[in-house]
């Protein structure tokens, strides 16, 4: 078995850096593989490694590493009192003092000349560090860029030009670990859901523990206003509780004994008793946040070919500032003094960071707002692929449907009341255990009637056709038209019979040796929402709805134009659904499937993105889809849908952003019209366009 140990990181400031830091991992002896998930700010690593080594391999950024179940509580530390913001200050301070000194004497001036020198100094402290350590090593990122801009500065003079840059870049890693942390927030806000701390009842006495310490079937107490510490089930009490944390849906659920209940969900009214039913890892929460952190690392392709390109684009970089610097005084003459100035602000502008973060910030902050509103996507992948779908298939039962059967009709024949009609079958069904039967008991539940009124005996269960029982000594029959003698269905019968048939109805017929009494129809209806979201498909241009079920073509028809599907496909297989699907995707390129998780995985798996109801979060939906909706809320698919091409759009502008800028900066070097502070400042303002309409997301 190998051996796997996860930590959380603290300062993990920039992508090169987080790729800098997996690299001196996997240097440690010991060590036989490493990754970091730069989006989570998590490390993996397979092998043996301890605490000082990897803080060692992290020192040059100043990363912490803290084992992943180490309860150890960081202090929000303000922005205005981190380490290296108060270095900027600092800096900041100085550089005032320069340019001030700069007014009044010159910048010749030791001491104006001083200031500078301290103002680079303190600002570019951590700067250096790592850039010459990277020089010293071969290893070009943006550190390197940035080391070899500013000792240029200062080895031909510009002093407050290298402090400048000093400063602003100081400014702009601040603002993008702000804004890195603020994409990250969705996850530690998942995290921090759960309780810390659980009342456990054993014997007659209550012990608060810590959640670690829960073992599966230990009885925990949740008071009201209280939050849910364990997934489990209710043993005693009833209360409303809020299960946003997990479906993202606001609306208190009642539960009583015998009801599932899931950790960092929020008890709000009565007092629960709890059996646990799984360890704090396994819990559904658990799962989430595991399945978030993972799709974070997931690179979606717009991020492969940023990667890919980032890999040429720095040495391309620093080859054309050599040029810049080099050729036009070896071939024309010129001041080596302005072209090796000049040859720098290329190097300034070039740095890749705006490039480089385009697309995983706006990956990360997607996929946390999305967990946030009970839509669970497991990668940038399925991200891209979601908002370029053209059809989507929809199974019938628990997708479009709600999944269990309703009385939509009653009829009554030779003179009797629907009353008393309801009344003889629910007497009947409360003993059988049938989808049907239940239904039927419902509705005379919900009608006000009494089921305990009348004396039933000789309850009987007739194989595929129904069920008979005594009610008040008198025997009744209920079940399939079929069990009833033809002398009994009168011609108004029958066609009344067909009538609710072709409407896609289940008929329950109700009578005695003597008397065909009426009909029960029911159905599986349609989701509250199921048209309107359709609906909003078709108007976001999906072109191709198509509802596909295993039912009759009767029932599929009905349900699929109540619903407006563009197109029915009923009596399939799973083999036929899996084909459709595939002949789908063909046609149109990209389709999505929509099931319950627990069927149709064929299906699901042959599409480009498997959509799953999670129902609260079932293991199987988890596992089997790309895509959960976690609350069984249709409503959240065009939501996601629009979250996808809002977060395409986004990736697409911060590429353009990042691309633009410097390019366009790199034409203003040549004629001189770029100093060195300029080229920082537009190497800065890419990295805050991308980093803030990045965060835009956290508004869809």
């Amino acid at each position: 078995m190998e051996n796997k140990q996860v930590y959380r990181l603290q300062g993990l400031s920039c992508a090169n850096c987080a790729a800098q830091f997996e690299k001196n991992v996997k240097a440690i002896k010991t060590v036989q593989d490493a990754h970091v998930n730069f989006g989570a700010a998590k490390l993996t690593v397979v092998g043996a490694a301890t605490l000082e080594q990897l803080a060692k391999a992290g020192a040059f950024d100043g990363i912490q590493v803290i084992p992943e179940k180490q309860r150890k509580e960081i202090p929000n530390v303000p922005f205005w009192k981190k380490r290296a913001n108060i270095f900027a200050f600092i800096s900041a301070f100085f550089l005032v003092i320069g340019y001030v000194g700069s007014v009044m004497k010159g910048e010749a001036d030791v001491f104006v000349m001083g200031a500078f020198i301290l103002s680079i100094a303190v600002g570019g402290y951590d700067l250096f560090r790592a850039g010459l350590a990277n020089l010293w090593r071969f290893r070009f990122d943006m550190k390197t860029l940035m080391t070899i801009a500013i000792i240029g500065a200062a080895l031909i003079g510009e002093w407050k030009e290298g402090a400048v840059v000093v400063f602003l870049f100081a400014v702009s890693e601040a603002l993008e670990r702000y804004s890195m942390e603020r994409a990250r927030r969705s996850i530690q806000h998942l995290m921090d859901l759960a309780p810390k701390k659980a009342l456990v009842r054993r014997g007659n006495s209550e012990y608060e523990i810590d959640v670690d310490d829960l073992e599966v079937n230990d009885i925990i107490v949740v008071k009201p206003g209280q939050k849910i510490a364990a997934d489990g089930v209710v043993l005693h009490g009833t209360s409303s509780v809020n299960e946003a944390a997990i479906t993202g849906e606001s609306i208190p659920v009642y539960k009583t004994a015998g009801d599932e209940v899931y950790a960092g969900t929020l008890n709000e009214e009565g007092a629960l008793d709890v059996r646990v039913t799984k360890r704090v890892e396994d819990s559904t929460i658990a799962k989430i946040i595991h399945l978030v952190e993972e799709a974070q690392a997931e690179r979606a392709p717009s991020q492969q070919f940023v990667d890919r390109f980032a890999r040429y684009y720095t040495p391309a970089i620093m080859a054309i500032a050599a040029l810049v610097a080099i050729l036009p005084p070896l071939l024309f003459s010129e001041d080596w003094k302005t072209w090796i100035y000049r040859g720098l602000a290329v190097l300034v502008v070039g740095c890749p960071c705006a490039l480089v973060i385009s697309t995983p910030v706006a990956i990360v902050t997607a996929i946390g707002q999305a967990a946030r509103r009970g839509v669970l996507i497991k990668g940038g992948v399925y991200l891209e692929e979601l908002g370029q779908l053209k059809a989507v298939a929809f199974d019938k039962t628990g997708t479009l449907t709600k999944g269990t059967p309703e009385v939509t009709d009653i009829r009554t024949f030779n003179d009797h009341s629907e009353e008393e009609l309801l009344r003889i079958a629910a007497h009947i069904e409360k003993y059988s255990q049938h989808p049907l039967a239940a239904a039927i008991v419902r509705e005379a539940q919900q009608q006000g009637l009494l089921l305990d009124d009348s004396q039933v005996t000789d309850f009987r269960s007739i194989t595929g056709k129904g069920a008979s029982a005594a009610v008040n000594g008198m025997t009744y029959y209920i079940g399939s038209p079929a069990l009833f003698s033809e002398r009994l269905l009168s011609e108004e019968v029958r066609d009344t019979i067909r009538a609710l048939q072709q409407a896609g109805k289940t008929v329950v017929g109700v009578g005695n040796a003597e008397q065909f009494l009426g009909i029960i129809a029911l159905s599986d209806q349609p989701r509250e929402h199921a048209a309107s979201v359709l609906q909003q498909l078709r108007i976001s241009g999906i072109q191709k709805i198509v509802m596909v079920t295993g039912d009759n073509q009767a029932t599929g028809e009905a349900i699929g134009s109540a619903v407006g599907a563009t197109e029915i496909k009923a009596e399939l297989l799973p083999d036929d659904k899996l084909s459709i699907i595939k002949e789908i995707r063909n046609t149109y390129g990209r389709i999505a499937m929509v099931g319950d998780g627990v069927n149709d995985a064929p299906a699901l798996a042959a599409a480009n993105v498997g959509i799953a109801m999670g129902k609260a979060g079932t293991d199987v939906a988890l596992e089997t889809a790309d895509i959960v909706l976690m609350a069984d809320d249709l409503q959240q698919l065009p939501y996601a849908i629009q979250l996808s091409r809002k977060t395409l759009r986004i990736i697409k502008e911060n590429i353009s952003f990042a691309f633009l800028l410097k390019l366009l900066a790199l034409i203003l070097i040549v004629p001189g019209w770029l100093t060195l502070w300029m080229a920082i400042f537009a190497d800065m303002g890419a990295t805050l366009i991308v980093l803030f309409n990045s965060l835009r997301l956290m508004r869809v």
